[in-house]
């Protein structure tokens, strides 16, 4: 992202005005770096940014904790209303939800505030420069919840492929016996077939495996 003459313009969202124009004044005093704007809330800031030929921050530092709307919910509607904005998250404690919620909402990083200026300046860069920066805490918070999120089953690798045919001639109106002779198969070894459907996709009826089957696009 190109900055006007060179420079980061960055936008504030944090509703304790002592630490808001003390990272105001951080970041004008360092060359290289802009901000001036400055809000108490997602709401006031939604209003406000961008508004009477205003250049629109390159980052957006935003407080998770605020009055009225959360942070974490309002990094959704920045990022809607300005795509080219990044956001980065700023808490005081390392909530695992809030870390999800802020990253799946848009965030491009998320700081501890008690990040020291130095690196929270190296941290508005690097997020500029198209970089996810964490602080460490929230970092090893990020890797043990994507370690401990359990990925979605693929079903097509739990069933065999006679019983997604099985599945297919069902979804197709086929009786057990019908689908039995399409398959060349006693009716026996149908019912073992949709005993095992039954465990694998954790329904009890032929309506519910039919309709999880479909629904995973793994029959038609």
């Amino acid at each position: 992202m190109e900055s006007t003459n060179g420079i980061i313009h960055v936008g504030i969202v944090e509703d304790d005005r002592s630490l808001r124009e003390g990272l105001g004044l951080l970041i004008s005093a360092t060359p290289g770096y802009g901000c001036s704007q400055m809000y108490g809330s997602v709401e006031e800031a939604i209003r406000n940014l961008g508004a009477d030929g205003q250049q629109v921050p390159d980052i957006l530092l935003l407080d998770i904790h605020l009055p009225g709307m959360l942070g974490s919910d309002g990094v959704k509607l920045f990022r809607e209303r300005f795509p080219a904005m990044q956001v980065l998250m700023l808490t005081i404690y390392a909530e695992q939800d809030k870390i999800f919620e802020s990253i799946c909402n848009g965030a491009c990083g998320y700081l501890l505030k008690k990040t020291p200026p130095a690196k929270l300046l190296d941290a508005i860069r690097e997020a500029h420069e198209g970089g996810a920066p964490m602080s460490p805490e929230i970092a090893r918070k990020v890797v043990t919840l994507f370690q401990t999120t359990k990925q979605p089953e693929k079903l097509e690798e739990q069933l065999t492929s006679q019983e997604i045919k099985l599945l297919q001639l069902l979804a197709d109106g086929h009786s057990y016996q019908s689908a039995a002779g399409q398959l060349a198969i006693s009716v026996n070894t149908v019912r073992n077939y949709i005993r095992s459907i039954y465990e694998k996709l954790h329904v009890h009826s032929k309506n519910e495996a039919v309709s999880k089957a479909l629904r995973s696009g793994i029959i038609s």
